[in-house]
């Protein structure tokens, strides 16, 4: 063998080494992105307003409600499955319904609900509809669909609709339905409702019609109640006033009565004391009184002198024990 030979034989173990560490540390490499893959597959990162249900081979093993952090076997040994917590709302669409009273009514109602924070309501919400928000809405639209016709029978039209806001009930409709469809639901499906309104609510075509018309009848008697009251109460007003103002009126007569009597009793005592100072006097005055309320302007009479009261223009006044009183 030549040098050349013993050249190549011994620089061959010094190109080896190299390969070898670049190998080893591929290895390393590899191995820690395995372990980090594996770590990151072990993490389970649950949000908020979701619960986490942790699966081995298919079997709900853990629930997890609390949001942050978990660990958990990693894939296919365990396997999670989110399970969406917030609120959600469906609505029934518009319903005919039957009223206690006969009448048809269409109504839509809404319901608001949610998956609890509970780990067994969660595991029979998944046994149930499969995580499927949508078809827990459809059998929870179901489920308020049949509740509204038990519902609207217990009520009468007038509790739905009526002027009068004092007589409408549609709280107690709206609690009642709640009460029938939440507990149903919880123990069916692991849904807790958690609201049930009445969304929409109006009539078919001939029910509508009927409903004004008895409506507008029921005004009508309240309207002919109230004015047969206002009548009744106007008829005592003008017979008290009547009343009263004949009572004025005779008061104010028998006043007027009263003083013209005092008059004329001041007047008969003024005449007397006349008299008795000049009944001669007296007498001419009273003549000429009378003759003033006999004899106008325009009044032509012919009468003798010698007859009162007209005596006493042509004879003068008489003298005291009937004699002529001279001049």
């Amino acid at each position: 063998m030549s040098f050349a030979d013993d050249l190549t034989f011994d620089a061959a173990p010094e190109e080896h080494e190299p390969s070898r560490f670049s190998m080893g540390l591929r290895l390393v490499v590899a191995t820690v992105i395995i372990l980090v893959a594996i770590l990151a597959e072990c993490i389970v990162m649950v949000p908020a307003d979701q619960a986490v249900v942790i699966s081995q081979f298919g079997d709900p093993v853990r629930v997890l409600t609390r949001p942050g952090l978990a660990w958990k076997l990693p894939a296919p040994i365990q396997t999670t499955v989110p399970i969406d917590l917030r609120l959600r709302t469906t609505s029934t669409g518009l319903q005919d319904v039957g009223t206690k009273d006969g009448i048809r009514v269409l109504v839509q109602a809404y319901t608001a609900w949610q998956v609890p924070d509970d780990p067994t309501h969660i595991r029979q919400f998944l046994r149930a509809v499969r995580n499927q928000p949508d078809e827990a809405a459809r059998q929870l639209r179901s489920f308020v669909s049949a509740a509204m016709h038990i519902t609207a029978s217990n009520f009468n039209m007038s509790d739905l609709v009526n002027s009068n806001q004092g007589n409408v009930r549609i709280d107690a409709f709206e609690q009642q339905l709640q009460g029938q469809v939440a507990r149903q639901m919880l123990q069916s499906y692991g849904i807790q409702v958690r609201q049930v309104g009445l969304e929409r609510m109006t009539l078919p075509a001939a029910t509508l019609a009927a409903a004004v018309a008895r409506m507008s009848a029921d005004r009508e008697v309240v309207a002919a109640a109230a004015t047969a009251d206002g009548l009744r109460k106007a008829a005592q007003i003008q017979a008290d006033a009547d009343r009263d103002g004949r009572e004025t009126v005779a008061n104010a007569q028998k006043q007027a009565a009263q003083i013209e009597a005092d008059a004329e009793v001041q007047a008969a005592g003024i005449y007397a004391k006349a008299y008795r100072s000049d009944p001669s006097l007296y007498t001419t005055l009273r003549s000429l009184d009378a003759m003033s309320k006999v004899v106008g302007p325009n009044t032509s009479i012919v009468l003798r002198t010698d007859a009162a009261p007209f005596r006493v223009l042509s004879n003068g006044p008489v003298a005291e024990g009937g004699g002529r009183r001279r001049r």
